[in-house]
């Protein structure tokens, strides 16, 4: 199977740019030629299932309130490592060469302000693990350290090691434990030919890494053979796309949203036939852990609900995010959609428009992350 930095990514929702290119501007209403060709790329939504920073406020409702330490600034590059490994018209590539013009500190900022925003799952998620006291824990595609972090935390005797194949992201997770005041180690590795020797580890977790590589199964069999005897392998991938915005937005044809999980279903689809080495499998998740070996399987969805009304402001987290989430489709799915939809989403964008994202009342975020759980024998 090809190997690919084992930075955190989002799934279907991913938005990958072409390996070694710069990132692309994301399109605005003021910036987006209606008949521009879209760009090679694979999805639009949610990118990162990164717990949230600490400190924050955990309410009993599941829902967690970010304090303003834990906010970050945003960025306009695209996120995650689609920006730098993934090669969707061409595969994934076995050497990733350094774009020394690519942003990687507002890919970090971006993606922790995505962890943040999708924080209550992370805990609830560690909270499942009942009585294990994991002494070696193992974050593979850590990206810019925020899960990592939140189990330094919640785990204080572990050594936890955050592990990509982005040093600039390691670097990043390495400011941030200082600043949180939590040890981290890191470590530079390639999924999956980079993990033979980071074993063993009682806990080791992975988010929406393992739907990037041809051979998930064979992905998922060197992920539980890091595992001590008696340890944990939680994998973060499915669950439900994210939902910012009533069904009838008051203009354009209602159920926006939905068409556009149709199309970034179908990039996803192409994506994962156009990945080298692909294996087909039905992707049932349990059935896969359990062939990897992994007994007491199960798994657990947890809701991240931010709801409406949501503060003013384009810097707000939920609105920021639903702004680089709804640029990102208006880049990447413009082929896909019709003229309708596009002019509604040049309207939701735009900053001057009381209807857009920055400045409606009605904004939220709501979605759902699943955790996939198994026990080494």
């Amino acid at each position: 199977m090809a190997d690919v930095p084992v930075t955190r990514t989002g799934g279907p929702n991913a938005a990958p740019v072409r390996a070694g290119a710069r990132p692309r501007t994301p399109l605005t209403a003021a910036s987006a030629p209606r008949n521009a060709p879209a760009p090679q790329t694979y999805g639009c939504l949610s990118l990162d299932g990164t717990p949230p920073a600490e400190p924050a406020e955990l309410l009993a409702t599941g829902r967690e309130v970010l304090t303003d330490g834990d906010r970050t600034a945003g960025a306009d590059a695209m996120t995650t490592t689609q920006a730098r490994h993934h090669d969707h018209s061409h595969g994934h590539p076995h050497h990733h060469g350094h774009d020394d013009d690519f942003d990687w500190a507002a890919m970090a900022d971006l993606l922790e302000l995505e962890g943040e925003t999708h924080s209550p799952y992370v805990r609830q998620a560690l909270a499942e693990l009942g009585e294990l006291t994991p002494r070696r824990i193992l974050d593979i595609g850590s990206g810019p350290g925020v899960a990592a972090c939140r189990m330094a935390s919640v785990f204080p005797e572990a050594e936890v090691t955050a592990v990509d194949g982005t040093p600039e992201l390691l670097a990043r997770a390495t400011e941030r434990a200082a600043r949180l005041g939590v040890p981290l180690r890191t470590q530079v590795a390639e999924f999956p030919a980079g993990l033979a020797g980071l074993g063993p580890a009682d806990l080791v977790w992975t988010a929406q890494v393992v739907h990037h590589v041809g051979d998930q199964q064979g992905a998922l069999d060197q992920l539980a053979g890091l595992l001590a005897p008696g340890g944990v392998l939680a994998v973060v991938e499915g669950g439900l796309p994210p939902r910012w915005l009533p069904r009838d937005l008051g203009f354009g044809r209602p159920g926006l949203q939905e068409r556009l999980d149709v199309a970034m279903a179908d990039r996803f689809s192409r994506m994962r036939a156009e990945l080298p080495g692909t294996v087909p499998a039905v992707e049932s998740w349990s059935v896969m852990l359990r062939a990897a070996g992994l007994t007491g399987v199960r798994s657990k969805t947890f809701l991240v609900d931010h709801p409406a009304p949501q503060a003013d402001g384009p810097e707000q987290p939920v609105r920021l995010m639903a702004r680089r989430s709804l640029e990102r489709c208006r880049a990447t799915l413009a082929d896909l959609l019709d003229e309708e939809d596009l002019t509604t989403l040049d309207r939701l964008l735009d900053p001057a428009d009381p209807a857009g994202v920055d400045r409606r009342p009605d904004l939220f975020l709501l979605t759902a992350k699943t955790v996939h759980f198994g026990t080494a024998a």
